[in-house]
C-alpha cells in the first residue's frame, strides 16, 4: 500500500468538510509515529524498599509500568521466595506492574569460595597475581560456564515478566589483566561474559534478552567483541550533574581514574550514548538514571536525606534520550522506603516523575 499522500490530489478529490475531518487525524497519526510513548517507565528498588513500602500501588498510582528489584541475585531470590516477596508479586500482577531484577551478580554467579581450589577462574591483577576480589578471568571457559549455569539457576526464581534479564559485572572495578584477557577492554570483557550468559538463558527461554551495562569503566562501546542476539544496552550515566539537564553540554562531574580519567561533561556523556547506539539497537536500549536515587544522594548511608528532585531536568533529559530513539527509561529510587515516608511524608515526586514519563509522546 502506498503510504505517501499527495496533498494536491487529496484535496482535489475530497470534499472540504471531509478533508477538515480527516487531515487533523492524519497529521496526528504522523506526529505519533515520530514521537511515540515510552515502553518502560520504571524504578529500581532495593529489597528493603519493597519490604516496607507498598511500591506496586505507588507505581500504579504514578503511571509507572515497571519495578526492578535490587541488589544481588541471592538477596533478591530470598526476598521473592518469602511471604513478603510473594505478596509483592501478587500486588504487581494486581496493578499490572512488570517485574524485572537488576542485579550486581558476579559474586553469586562465580562464588568466591571456588578460589582456593580453582584460582584460574578468577582475574589476574596488574602485578600478575590471581585474586578473587572482582569479576573473573574471561579467558577461562570454565569460569564462563559456571557463571552462565548459575545465571540460569537464578532465572528459575528471578524470572522477569518482560523477558529482560540484568546480571551485571562488578562495575567500576578492575577486570582481568592476564596475558589472554588484557588485550580486551573492560567493555569487551563484560560483553564476553554477557554473551556466555545469553547463550545459556536462550536455551531455556528463546526470547530472553540480557542487559549490557554501560557504566563508568564500560561506558565506551565494545571494540573487538560483538554482542550476541538478545543483548541490549543499559546506559547508566552516574558521572553527570542532576541539577542541570544533559542538554547543558558543559555541565558534568569529575570521573574516577578507572572511568574516563577526568571531567566527563554532559556533551561527552551524550557522545558515549550515541557511540553505544551504533553497536546496540536503540529500540531495545534502556537508560538507568539516578533522578530519584536517594541512596546516592545520601552517600549510601542511612538515615536517608530528603530527595533532591529536579523535574525540569528530568523532563529535558527524557527528551534527550527519546530523541536518540530510546523507549525504555528507569531510575534508581533506592532508600525510598517506609522509613523515608515516615520521616518526610510527601512522596508526590514519584507521581510527578511518573507523569513526566507518561506525558512524553502524548502531547505535541
Amino acid at each position: 500500500m502506498q503510504q505517501h499522500i499527495n496533498r494536491r490530489t487529496f484535496f482535489r478529490n475530497t470534499t472540504p468538510a471531509l478533508a477538515a475531518l480527516l487531515v487533523p487525524s492524519l497529521l496526528s497519526k504522523a506526529a505519533g509515529m515520530q514521537r511515540s510513548g515510552l515502553k518502560t517507565r520504571g524504578v529500581v528498588l532495593a529489597v528493603e524498599d519493597l519490604e516496607t513500602l507498598n511500591w506496586p500501588l505507588l507505581a500504579h498510582d504514578s503511571g509507572l509500568t515497571t519495578i526492578g528489584t535490587h541488589i544481588t541475585p541471592s538477596q533478591v531470590s530470598a526476598f521473592i521466595q518469602s511471604a513478603k516477596g510473594q505478596q509483592f508479586l501478587t500486588d504487581c500482577r494486581k496493578y499490572n506492574i512488570q517485574v524485572e531484577h537488576e542485579l550486581h551478580s558476579m559474586h553469586d554467579l562465580l562464588p568466591r569460595a571456588l578460589f582456593q581450589q580453582r584460582p584460574e577462574l578468577f582475574r589476574m591483577n596488574d602485578e600478575g597475581v590471581r585474586v578473587a576480589d572482582y569479576n573473573c578471568c574471561v579467558s577461562s571457559a570454565d569460569a564462563l560456564d559456571i557463571i552462565a549455569e548459575n545465571a540460569v539457576k537464578y532465572a528459575a526464581v528471578l524470572t522477569p515478566t518482560t523477558g529482560r534479564y540484568f546480571y551485571w559485572i562488578d562495575d567500576a572495578v578492575p577486570m582481568c589483566k592476564c596475558p589472554k584477557c588484557k588485550v580486551f577492554s573492560d567493555t569487551d570483557q563484560a560483553l564476553i561474559i554477557e554473551n556466555a550468559m545469553i547463550r545459556a538463558l536462550r536455551k531455556k527461554d528463546p526470547k530472553a534478552t540480557l542487559a549490557h551495562l554501560a557504566y563508568v569503566n564500560t561506558m565506551t562501546p565494545p571494540q573487538n567483541i560483538k554482542p550476541e542476539e538478545g543483548i541490549f544496552l543499559e546506559f547508566a550515566p552516574i558521572y553527570r550533574d542532576w541539577h542541570k539537564p544533559l542538554a547543558d553540554a558543559a555541565a558534568g562531574k569529575v570521573a574516577p581514574k578507572q572511568g574516563d580519567g577526568g571531567l566527563l561533561t554532559h556533551a561527552e556523556t551524550v557522545r558515549l550514548l550515541h557511540e553505544n547506539l551504533k553497536v546496540f539497537p536503540a529500540d531495545t536500549a534502556q537508560v538507568l538514571e539516578y533522578w530519584l536515587d536517594v541512596s546516592l544522594q545520601s552517600k549510601w548511608k542511612k538515615p536517608a536525606v530528603k530527595v533532591d528532585w529536579h523535574p525540569d531536568v528530568c523532563k529535558s533529559d527524557i527528551k534527550t534520550y527519546a530523541d536518540a530513539g530510546i523507549r525504555h527509561i528507569t531510575t534508581f529510587a533506592v532508600y525510598i522506603d517506609g522509613a523515608y515516608k515516615a520521616a518526610y511524608k510527601d512522596l508526590g515526586f514519584v507521581n510527578e516523575y511518573g507523569k513526566i514519563l507518561k506525558d512524553y509522546g502524548m502531547k505535541g
